[in-house]
């Protein structure tokens, strides 16, 4: 296997005993970060690297076992059903947090549509679904038909939303002509259709994804974007702010900037909190204020908590965005800082 650093002979049983993700990549991202003035940093996200056998963590780190209420739906937070609907991606990225899903024939993966559309008619607290995977868009468009005509019906649905990197690393899948038909459908059982892109650096904005994005907002598609927070690719604020000022010129709200979690054969690519709380204020200080729209989240076990800052009392100062708690959402609290932390458990209580 070709890894970043050079050849190595590796079996099956290595690799899975590793989780580590087979190579690749579409065609299009491989010229696209070839041709870039950015490929010693985008290589990163796609391409292998003997880092990946040298690194602990864990294969589910937000939980998601133990929010899974039927194959395929999870329901962490009151008003969102996660959806995922495949096990497939059109290029697999090197520090994704599924990577116990990604690639293989996953037994997580949603088939029975009728019983998650029981169960969220029976949970009027679920106002979205979130349709991910795997990337829904390596899906026919003809099969996002049939998901969707389990959801449309619901009446306490207001969004669907799609979550994908097939913008970035396959952008001409969004010139099917069947595609503008199935917006149109949630447009008409009064929903919104929202796509959340992951352009994690400007070098993965190609022409091709600018024109299609232009195109589906014209059809009232809106558009968020998120990001993860990449040792080697784009841990310098200088990147993230041209990244996110990008997005929102073409109409492509910034939303998330993750830190990266501490994944089993992924968690070289963390960085520090005191590192990324720098660099979320570089981001900051190079935006206009109509651009800030970005949180810098910690997508932890216990909620969304959203990182704010290390205090000079030495310690790190975040809040819940999202909690399975209600009561808990919006409520700050710290921890004592450690240097090289870079996770929540990394700090101790008290």
């Amino acid at each position: 296997m070709n890894f970043i650093e050079g050849t190595r002979d590796v079996s099956e049983g290595e690799l899975q005993t590793n989780g580590i993700t087979r190579y690749h990549v579409t065609k299009f991202y491989r010229e696209q970060i070839t041709n870039s003035i950015y490929y010693d940093q985008l290589k990163h996200i796609v391409e292998p690297s003997l880092e990946e056998f040298e690194r602990t963590g864990n294969l589910d780190t937000s939980g998601e076992h133990d929010n899974t209420v039927a194959p395929g739906l999870q329901h962490k937070y009151a008003q969102t059903g996660l959806l995922l609907v495949t096990d497939r991606c059109a290029s697999y990225c090197r520090y994704c947090f599924r990577k116990r899903i990604v690639g293989k024939n996953s037994d997580e993966i949603a088939t029975d549509f009728s019983r998650i559309a029981r169960y969220i008619s029976g949970h009027p607290e679920i106002t979205n679904v979130l349709l991910s995977g795997g990337d829904p868009f390596v899906l026919s468009t003809a099969k996002l038909d049939k998901i969707l005509d389990h959801l449309l019906r619901i009446p306490h649905l207001d969004s669907i939303r799609f979550g994908t990197k097939a913008v970035a690393y396959q952008p001409k899948r969004f010139e099917d002509s069947a595609l503008p038909a199935l917006f149109q459908r949630i447009h008409e059982a009064g929903k919104t259709a929202i796509i959340v892109t992951h352009f994690d650096h400007i070098g993965e904005i190609s022409a091709d994804a600018e024109r299609n994005i232009s195109s589906l907002r014209a059809q009232g598609v809106q558009f968020l974007n998120q990001s993860v927070l990449l040792a080697k690719v784009n841990d310098d604020s200088e990147i993230l702010a041209a990244t996110f000022a990008k997005c929102h010129q073409m109409g492509v709200r910034p939303y998330y900037l993750f830190q990266g979690r501490p994944v089993k054969g992924a968690s070289h690519f963390q960085v520090s909190l005191r590192r990324g709380i720098e660099i979320a204020r570089g981001i900051n200080q190079r935006l206009s204020g109509i651009q800030k729209t970005f949180k810098y989240i910690m997508s932890h076990y216990t909620g969304k908590i959203e990182i704010l800052d290390l205090g000079g009392d030495g310690r790190v100062y975040m809040r819940y965005h999202q909690n399975k708690n209600p009561e808990k959402i919006g409520k700050i609290f710290s921890r004592p800082h450690l240097e090289g932390a870079c996770w929540l458990d990394d700090l101790p209580e008290g």
